[in-house]
């Protein structure tokens, strides 16, 4: 059994409420289908819009989504399915709000998947030091932009990866407002 898969079985999808305002249940299979990467059926992190992100909101499910994501990357994916899955947590990280029913009962879902972002900065730091495509190291540092703590590690890696990140990355455009490591 793969690490995504565990990850996916641990996790009480149908307990949980998705955006598109039924069980989340769909979640586990559609999040399977992304890690499976099968070719032509035009499942991407896209898909998931409107279930667990939108530009405005997080649903309840997006700390599971995030977890899921991270175990992705811990196992041996595929580039391109490296590549959906930082993308799908770059969504998650960016967050701004939670969705009404989970804020009501005093969850931060946007603070929850960086926390568990936080939790996996190693995995990120070796996505962009492996080099394997600018999109996934791209993807990784601009993660590591709004969760790493440390901004003088982020520097150093900002420098050493400077040849294979994206433009963005190298000059700091990239780099999220500090003030979103205080919320």
């Amino acid at each position: 059994m793969r690490l995504v898969e565990m990850e996916i079985a641990r996790h009480d999808w149908d307990g949980m409420l998705c955006g598109c305002g039924g069980s989340a249940e769909h979640l586990a299979r559609d999040l399977l289908q992304l890690a499976d990467g099968e070719p032509g059926r035009g499942l991407d992190h896209f898909h998931l819009e409107a279930h667990v992100w939108s530009a405005a909101v997080l649903w309840e499910p997006a700390p599971a989504v995030a977890s899921v994501a991270l175990a992705a990357l811990a196992d041996d994916a595929a580039p391109t399915v490296r590549e959906r899955f930082l993308d799908l947590l770059q969504r998650l990280v960016a967050g701004e709000s939670t969705d009404g029913e989970s804020a009501r009962q005093g969850f931060d879902l946007p603070e929850r998947c960086r926390g568990l972002a936080r939790q996996g900065l190693w995995l990120l730091y070796g996505e962009v030091m492996a080099n394997r495509s600018l999109g996934t190291a791209g993807a990784a540092f601009e993660i590591l932009t709004v969760v790493e703590p440390d901004r003088a590690r982020l520097q150093r890696v900002r420098e050493v990866a400077a040849d294979w990140l994206p433009v963005c990355c190298r000059t700091g455009l990239c780099d999220e407002d500090l003030s979103v490591l205080d919320r």
